[in-house]
């Protein structure tokens, strides 16, 4: 690393120090970070398909975070791997292309993400456009190495040298005729991927599962063709990219316990006291303190609960959870559904109490 670059600061007491093993050279503009925990923090970066990692970056005003997806199967045992594709403008990529080499280390969170199939064992259908096929081929190698579903891959570039893991995708479609079928689409020979032309192509999967990543414009295309081929919204699952303003890292002070709030609901008396919130993660039932003006993530992360979370601004997933019992609110919301409302879920980063008593779970 140049010593005329910000150096990465000392860990916080929630991100973990990974060694880049190698710098992989996947195309012109993208690059892949190969990465080795310690063995003290190991464990903590078992992953799911299609899950990402958030990484602490040096910054002219202080740390920056930026989340890139793990292109590796947690199922086949290779090492985490993360890859980055140059934005023009953006500050974490070109940082991360330019000045990581072998040997350097990064800071991140452990892995997290909610876009990861419930089986492994069903056939779907695998959509993205350029770095967006990191977590798409994270999900097929682990169905091809761990599962029996089928994977039809669509996979969506500029034109032919922009075709990240290329060798790699031509030698899993060689090594399982029958389960992986991959279909390039390039936009310099068969133009822009629209929905009706998508829709035509989609067709024959369009009972499948899908999960779609990549530029929203493509993401769009695909869910209307999708939903015109009968597709249902439940079964369309999109990862978003997002550039993070704020310092996720740090945890959280503990909000003030007697901190009066209006309860929102229409007629509700103000309520003046802490409530309580009882939490089910990783198998294990506590019950803390809640803050009516805390964030549900704040009360936890302060009360010494290890909940998973990554951005902190309602805009990736990680901090998921559902309420059993009780009544919250949400500031933000740019993730959840409506089915996923309905069902319970809320973003833990984003939720208020409305009632003095909730419990949510993790599982």
């Amino acid at each position: 690393m140049s010593t005329s670059e910000p150096a990465i600061t000392t860990g916080t007491a929630r991100t973990h120090r990974l060694r880049i093993v190698e710098v992989v050279a996947e195309t012109p503009d993208a690059r892949s970070l190969v990465l080795e925990p310690s063995p003290e923090s190991a464990p903590r970066f078992a992953h799911r398909p299609g899950q990402f990692l958030t990484l602490r970056l040096p910054g002219a005003d202080g740390p920056v975070a930026r989340c890139y997806s793990l292109a590796s199967s947690p199922h086949t045992g290779e090492p985490l791997k993360v890859t980055v594709k140059r934005v023009a403008g953006g500050y974490g990529s070109n940082w991360v292309c330019d000045h990581l080499a072998a040997g350097d280390e990064v800071e991140a969170l452990p892995p997290a993400g909610t876009f990861t199939p419930g089986s492994l064992d069903h056939d779907l259908l695998l959509v993205a456009g350029g770095s967006g096929i990191t977590p798409v081929l994270s999900i097929a190698k682990s169905v091809l190495a761990a599962g029996t579903g089928r994977i039809v891959l669509l996979y969506a570039n500029r034109d032919e040298t922009s075709v990240i893991f290329r060798d790699e995708l031509r030698a899993l479609t060689a090594a399982h005729p029958g389960r992986l079928l991959v279909v390039h689409w390039l936009e310099s020979l068969q133009g822009l991927p629209v929905p009706d032309r998508l829709a035509a192509a989609l067709a024959p999967y369009a009972g499948r599962e899908a999960f779609v990543c990549g530029p929203a414009p493509l993401m769009d295309a695909v869910e209307q063709a999708l939903r015109t081929l009968g597709a249902p919204g439940g079964r369309i699952h999109r990862e978003r990219f997002f550039s993070l303003s704020g310092d996720v890292f740090d945890t959280p002070a503990p909000a003030a316990a007697t901190a009066p709030a209006t309860d929102i609901r229409e007629g509700a008396a103000t309520r003046e006291a802490t409530g309580a919130v009882t939490v089910e993660l990783d198998g294990e039932t506590r019950t803390v303190a809640w803050p009516p003006s805390a964030p549900l993530l704040d009360a936890l992360l302060a009360a010494g609960v290890d909940a998973p979370y990554s951005c902190r601004e309602g805009a990736c997933s990680a901090c998921t959870c559902r309420v059993v019992t009780g009544e919250v609110r949400m500031v933000r919301n740019e993730v959840l559904d409506d089915r996923d409302l309905a069902d319970g879920y809320v973003l833990a980063c984003q939720a208020l109490p409305l009632t003095d008593r909730v419990e949510i779970t993790y599982s």
